[in-house]
């Protein structure tokens, strides 16, 4: 298990963090005013997605490095079907800007607090199927 819990409480992580809320929830709001399914839809996975980075929940924070990664996905998602159906109007440009600052904030915090994500993936996928007993544990003697 990788414990960034030192790391998360630094001053330099906690402003990460609050960018990351702030910028997440921010962009919920302005999804949230547009009206439709989608939008609200779309306001709502924002806001989950920005609860889920600050909860203290130990499963949460076992999983923090898939929650940015969702995070990062969603903004992507929603920065490319904007590109392919529009509306072009001012709020989605400012939408659109506060979902690549988003997506660089996450980065930064993926790399600050868990490093390499193709490690930190392999690492996660080996360690479930070691509990599902589909491999052996690391440091597991072999037959």
């Amino acid at each position: 298990m990788n414990d960034t819990t030192d790391r998360d409480l630094t001053v330099a992580g906690v402003a990460l963090r609050f960018g990351i809320v702030a910028l997440t929830l921010g962009t919920a709001y302005i999804h949230s005013t547009l009206g439709g399914l989608l939008f609200t839809l779309n306001a709502t996975g924002y806001a989950v997605l920005a609860i889920a980075m600050i909860v203290p929940v130990s499963l949460a924070i076992r999983f923090r490095w898939l929650i940015r990664l969702a995070l990062m996905g969603y903004a992507a998602t929603a920065i490319v079907m904007w590109a392919i159906q529009g509306p072009y109007y001012s709020t989605a440009y400012i939408a659109k800007g506060i979902e690549v600052a988003l997506i660089f904030l996450l980065v930064v915090d993926f790399l600050r607090a868990d490093g390499n994500p193709v490690k930190v993936v392999k690492r996660e996928v080996k360690a479930g199927l070691a509990k599902v007993g589909l491999r052996p544990a690391e440091g597991a003697a072999s037959i």
